[in-house]
C-alpha cells in the first residue's frame, strides 16, 4: 500500500464527515417534502400551509449550507407554493 500524506488523510476525514452531514440534511428535507405533499393531497388548507412553512425553512437552510443548489430549492419552493395556493383558491 502506498503511503498517504497527512493532508490527504485529513481531507478524507473531512469528506466523510461532510458526506454524512449532507446525507442527513438531504434525507430530512425529503421527509419534510413528502409530509407537505401529503398535507396538500389531504386537502387540509391549514395543515398544508403549516407544512409549507416548514418545507420552505428546510429548503432554504439546505441551500444556504450548500447541500442543495439554490435554484433547485427555489424551484421546489415555487412548486409547493403554487400547489398550496391552488388548494386555497378551490
Amino acid at each position: 500500500m502506498a503511503t498517504r500524506h497527512k493532508s490527504a488523510i485529513k481531507r478524507h476525514r473531512q469528506n466523510v464527515k461532510r458526506a454524512a452531514r449532507n446525507t442527513t440534511i438531504r434525507t430530512r428535507v425529503r421527509h419534510i417534502l413528502r409530509e407537505t405533499r401529503e398535507a396538500i393531497a389531504g386537502k387540509g388548507v391549514e395543515a398544508a400551509e403549516a407544512e409549507l412553512r416548514t418545507a420552505v425553512k428546510a429548503l432554504t437552510k439546505a441551500a444556504s449550507k450548500g447541500v442543495l443548489h439554490r435554484n433547485s430549492a427555489a424551484r421546489r419552493i415555487s412548486r409547493l407554493s403554487k400547489q398550496v395556493a391552488a388548494l386555497k383558491s378551490s
